[in-house]
């Protein structure tokens, strides 16, 4: 089977789980014999590894230091148009039997229309909201956001592109979660629709071994402000001076000063470190070396795979329990939760797995047994299900 996949960034160069997930899903997809080309943005981060193989970094956006930048409406016709240019020469040379959306939000949406129109069969792997604000973010979308469908029509006929996107009729949707269908349906009427839960990979299913509280929290994922990455350092001034903090993961660098300038207000600057973006190997280690991981999210997280590397690594999880991650976070079981945006609550909580030895090895207990339910093995297959079906085979 040939398989056009397409998305707004694939690792190496990527700040966020979902992008890891595609990236699991093809190289599953190419295990097993079928024929998968990668088409994200040109976006490049510092990391120095190679790219892996067919992987064509030429879509474009205006995503610039995790903002997403104003453009004239000559900039948008002409991003757009480059776009569909790229997607059509790639649907020409590889003939896909079916196309794959992965993280969409920021790209041209139209994109799907495009293929919805040459009659090809498609399947959009939905981790995030990009349903609902994408059409927003796209600069092409944005311009006939809320006007008349004639006035799209008219534009069609003098861009030459398609200016609207039939949704229903563009893709079945595969969404991480419950919670991230559910708010899909709520504003947009889609037909085709299934839910495929995102997993963890294989290396952080290996429990390290019990140790001694000695006050190291971490976080892992995006320095984002949804993320409610302040919330963890404000509880930090109201622990003991020998708890610390290690922030792990990358974005904004806007938001990365925001929180040093916050570490520095509440007098913790020297006990926050910040290790921007790492490797698995790191991160896998760093889970083994933490008494305590914080999921501090204020927003309707559409899954959260970090408390379940967390929970793989027999880790005890601290988190708000805000969107999907609900579906798998249970109180006093596998986790302790505390109200989104409450450090005092934060706080207290990682005070009480501090001074109780029997709970934090409970929560592990829950943890070990919840975390090898949501691994990327049952994802991958899913995919590959979901794809061979559209493909009619």
């Amino acid at each position: 089977m040939r398989v056009l996949t397409v998305g707004n960034m694939y690792p190496p160069h990527h700040y966020g789980g979902y992008e890891l997930v595609w990236k699991a899903a093809v190289d599953h997809m190419r295990s097993r014999g079928h024929d998968l080309r990668v088409l994200t943005t040109d976006t490049r981060t510092a990391t120095a590894e190679p790219d892996p193989p067919a992987v064509h970094r030429e879509l474009r956006w205006s995503l610039r230091d995790g903002e997403f930048g104003r453009l004239t409406r000559r900039e948008k016709l002409a991003l757009a148009r480059h776009n569909h240019r790229v997607l059509d020469r790639h649907l020409d040379d590889l003939r896909p039997d079916v196309v794959s959306w992965w993280s969409m939000g920021g790209l041209t949406l139209t994109l799907l229309e495009s293929v919805r129109r040459r009659g090809l069969p498609a399947v959009a792997f939905v981790h995030d909201d990009w349903l609902d604000y994408g059409p927003v973010v796209d600069p092409w979308m944005n311009i006939f956001h809320r006007r008349r469908a004639l006035v799209a029509a008219i534009a069609e006929r003098l861009a030459r592109i398609p200016a609207r996107v039939d949704f229903d009729g563009a893709a079945k949707y595969v969404f991480v979660s419950e919670r991230t269908r559910r708010h899909a349906l709520d504003f947009r009427p889609l037909s085709r629709t299934g839910v495929a839960h995102s997993g963890i990979h294989e290396d952080f299913l290996d429990p390290a071994p019990e140790q001694p509280w000695r006050w190291g929290l971490l976080y892992v994922g995006r320095l984002d402000p949804r993320k409610g990455v302040d919330t963890a350092v404000e509880a930090l001034g109201l622990l003991p001076g020998e708890a610390r903090l290690q922030l792990i993961g990358g974005w904004d660098k806007t938001e990365e000063g925001r929180l040093r300038s916050l570490a520095r207000e509440r007098g913790v600057e020297d006990r926050v470190s910040f290790g921007g973006q790492r490797g698995r190997a790191d991160i896998v280690a760093a889970y083994g070396e933490a008494d305590a991981v914080i999921f501090p999210v204020r927003w309707e997280e559409p899954w959260g795979l970090v408390p379940l590397e967390s929970m793989a690594r027999g880790r005890p999880v601290v988190a708000t329990g805000r969107g999907g991650s609900a579906e798998y976070l249970r109180d006093g079981q596998n986790c302790l939760l505390f109200e989104a945006g409450d450090p005092a609550g934060l706080a207290a909580a990682v005070d009480r797995l501090a001074r109780d030895a029997d709970l934090r090895a409970r929560l592990r207990a829950g943890g070990l047994d919840t975390a090898p339910r949501h691994t990327e093995a049952v994802l991958n297959e899913a995919v590959e299900r979901e794809l061979l079906e559209a493909a009619g085979g």
